[in-house]
């Protein structure tokens, strides 16, 4: 052999490369694929049939749509609770919320404390891979210097540390006066002026268009729309007047209307960065919600809004792209949760979970790209109105102000038919499940906690 290489060796190397290759991997001196970059775009409050694509009756979403158009549409996603710091707490750390102290937040109501530092987050496995992580957007899962999106494995940050903000004023709204931190770059207030949906998508951009050559980027961009208060983008005397963030006394449906489409607007400006940068090909652009939606949003066919554990309130639209890899108008059933993400984006990016790590979330990667499904048995609970759920399969089990349901979400995914004693054994089966997972997690009341379990993490695998 001219290179040097003997009969033995040659025959090894080609072997070696042929391994590599159905395995999807460079062969030996081969020039390593770039791993794939990732934009996480969820929104606040939007229930399932806000996007055209969802079956919305009267809001037209083209941008995000098209994310379903060119990868896939997921049916049955979850979020792992019907509010907000809840769910972004399992988002992070890829664990039921109910392991940690901020998990139990309903709604949070100080930013005083967090996820432990030492515990792995979606930004720093992503960080670790070499990544440069960003969020953009909402962050409500405590404060800096201790405990804000810095310190949890975001190299940058641009957004609200708190739960809502006035859309113009960026602060909440109280007797007609602003507190809280406003508008925050890194670990400090900022003053920019703007509709902070759009400016939170014009962040995204650059994000995009300042992307390190060589170095992937992990994006998380958390629009707050279409929380309250009900402001769209030319609603500037509303802003001006308010008097108090709730805005109960505000919005209707051609408001919501302004909102939702203002955050299509905005995806719409993501997804055109990413073709002019010459980006689409290698990048997996996910859109979710944080819950179901309220007053003015439409979870139609389910029933249930934001705070309840009713379909309505926590299932919520998963769209997922990456082309080359998810084939265009792709549909699924596969049961998703929020807290799915971490482990199934990192497989995605070519790190499996290791057997020593603890993640309740599950990889999916395989159902997602492959189109399989496989059956999942999740939880939730919801101290308001002492609400508890278990999905398995296509039956879910659910307490409710003290009344027990069981429904076949495969005939009634409406939740009308309570086929409790018509099926005992199996509404007994998932309540046991329920009480074996739930002796797992944190349990009510926290006063009962001392000060190191409360702010901790249970590990009880």
């Amino acid at each position: 052999m001219s290179n040097g290489l003997n009969r033995r060796e040659f025959v090894g190397a080609a072997a070696s490369a042929g391994a590599a290759f159905a395995l999807g991997q460079p062969a030996i001196g081969a020039e390593r694929p770039q791993p794939p970059n990732v934009i996480f775009i969820m929104a606040d409050d939007m229930g399932y049939a806000d996007l055209s694509c969802t079956g919305s009756r009267h809001i037209r979403t083209p941008a995000i749509d098209s994310i379903a158009q060119n990868g896939l549409l997921l049916r049955q996603g979850y979020s792992n609770s019907s509010i907000c710091s809840p769910t972004r707490t399992a988002l992070l750390t890829g664990c039921y919320q109910y392991r940690f102290r901020i998990g139990f937040e309903e709604p949070m109501a100080t930013l005083d404390y967090g996820v432990p530092l030492d515990r792995p987050t979606i930004a720093s496995v992503f960080r670790d891979l070499g990544y440069h992580t960003k969020l953009v957007g909402k962050w409500h899962l405590g404060a800096p210097p201790q405990h804000g999106p810095l310190q949890h494995g975001y190299h940058e940050f641009l957004g609200l540390l708190e739960g809502a903000g006035d859309y113009f004023r960026h602060r909440i709204v109280v007797d007609g006066k602003d507190f809280g931190s406003g508008l925050v770059q890194g670990d400090d207030p900022i003053e920019r002026a703007g509709y902070l949906t759009d400016l939170f998508g014009d962040e995204a951009v650059r994000a995009i268009e300042t992307a390190r050559n060589g170095q992937p980027l992990f994006l998380s961009l958390h629009f707050n729309a279409p929380h309250w208060p009900w402001e769209g983008p030319e609603d500037r005397t509303i802003s001006d007047g308010l008097e108090d963030i709730f805005h109960r006394d505000g919005g209707n449906l051609v408001t919501y209307k302004k909102m939702v489409e203002a955050m299509d607007a905005n995806v719409a400006k993501v997804l055109a960065a990413l073709d002019r940068m010459g980006m689409r090909d290698n990048t997996i652009v996910v859109f979710t919600s944080d819950n179901g939606g309220e007053r003015f949003s439409d979870t139609w066919p389910f029933v249930g809004v934001k705070g309840e554990l009713l379909e309505g309130g926590i299932r919520v639209p998963i769209l997922m792209q990456w082309p080359g890899k998810i084939a265009p108008g792709s549909r699924s059933e596969q049961v998703m949760t929020s807290m799915d993400f971490l482990p199934t984006l990192r497989a995605m990016a070519g790190k499996r979970i290791g057997v020593s790590e603890h993640f309740d979330g599950a990889d999916l990667s395989k159902q997602l790209i492959q189109g399989e499904t496989v059956r999942r048995t999740v939880f939730w609970r919801f101290k308001a109105n002492e609400q508890a759920a278990v999905r398995s399969g296509d039956w879910k089990y659910l307490k409710l102000a003290g009344r027990e349901y069981l429904f076949d979400l495969s005939q009634d995914e409406r939740e009308r038919a309570n086929l409790l004693h018509r099926f005992p054994e199996r509404a007994s089966d998932l309540r046991r499940a329920f009480d074996t997972w739930n002796s797992e997690m944190m349990p009510y009341p926290l006063a009962s906690y001392s000060e190191d379990v409360s702010t901790g993490y249970v590990d009880r695998y």
